[in-house]
């Protein structure tokens, strides 16, 4: 696909994040973008931001990826919109949490992987039937670097998100021939970005119900608390030495520098992600550090889980 004029793309999670970003490049380049998110006034502004220009359609559109009838109902309402095709599908939408699977909540679990998995498949099969009405169309599945190392470190649990983002790279790799053989005019490619600089860490906490960290009563800064200090290492240590108005600050704060302080912007990644598209690149790794911890995992994949593999255990997924 050298040019998106004129195209039609569907954008998951395009409130805030790499999905913004993907919706402002694409309308820049001419396409029209049909969103969605579950916080309308995080859609609003990205389409305020895309109809700067001109000749472009934008529609947005209240949905929760995790929710089959939800995503039912975001394709009708695309269809009705932008006509029976689209070319372009952008399965961007994520969450984090859930790193728990022995200790953690069984429903914050399930969300989470409901999200960053489903979201994927539902996005696949909802518009499967409109993406084989165009002459040429693109499935685009974001899944992680934590789609082929499933960790944040050795101190820290991570199953959910790892094991949804695993399976949207499965599954994606799996499509590259099931597409060649019924439906060869569709390409597919996953995505794995590293630290990108977004809203994840802010917006998770939020979807799965958990009060805003500066808002937090005692009682849920207690298990917060609690929570840091089972962590291995020196953060522990810190928290104990800190009040209950300085760790509402810590996590805070926390959201915001991986936000602000990521080695790629949102903007960058997605004018890496439509180059890679252009390409009709399977397989397109996000930033610096993700290249370089693919690399490591491949020329280690025995070792990437013991205590002292140090190739980027401070990586945080976008």
């Amino acid at each position: 696909m050298d040019s998106f004029s004129g195209k039609i793309a569907v954008v998951t999670g395009g409130g805030t994040g790499m999905g913004r970003s993907l919706c402002q490049a694409l309308a820049k380049a001419g396409c029209h973008v049909a969103l969605c998110d579950v916080v309308e006034e995080n859609m609003a502004e990205t389409r305020a931001l895309c109809e700067a220009n001109d000749g472009v359609r934008i529609s947005t559109h209240l949905c929760d990826v995790s929710i089959e009838s939800d995503m039912i109902k975001f394709q009708t309402e695309v269809a009705e919109t932008h006509g029976d095709s689209i070319d372009l599908l952008f399965n961007n939408a994520g969450i984090g949490g859930g790193g728990g699977f022995v200790a953690g909540e069984r429903e914050e679990w399930e969300k989470t992987f409901a999200v960053c998995w489903y979201g994927v498949y539902y996005g696949c099969r909802v518009f499967l039937p409109m993406l084989m009405r165009s002459a040429e169309a693109h499935i685009v599945n974001t899944s992680s670097v934590n789609g082929f190392w499933a960790s944040l470190g050795p101190n820290v649990p991570h199953t959910a998100y790892a094991a949804a983002k695993f399976a949207v790279k499965g599954f994606s790799e799996a499509l590259i021939t099931d597409l060649r053989l019924n439906a060869p005019h569709i390409s597919v490619s996953v995505v794995m970005p590293g630290h990108i600089g977004t809203s994840i860490a802010i917006n998770s906490g939020r979807i799965l119900g958990h009060t805003a960290p500066l808002d937090m009563s005692e009682a849920e800064v207690k298990v917060v608390r609690e929570r840091l200090m089972n962590q291995p290492g020196p953060i522990s240590e810190a928290i104990m030495n800190v009040s209950d108005d300085q760790l509402r600050t810590l996590m805070h704060q926390r959201g915001i520098e991986f936000r602000d302080n990521a080695p790629m912007s949102a903007d960058q990644a997605a004018d890496v992600i439509l180059n890679g598209v252009k390409a009709k690149q399977w397989r397109i790794l996000v930033g610096d550090d993700a290249e370089r911890l693919d690399e490591r995992v491949r020329q280690n994949p025995w070792n990437v889980y013991d205590l002292d593999f140090s190739a980027l255990t401070s990586i945080n997924a976008s």
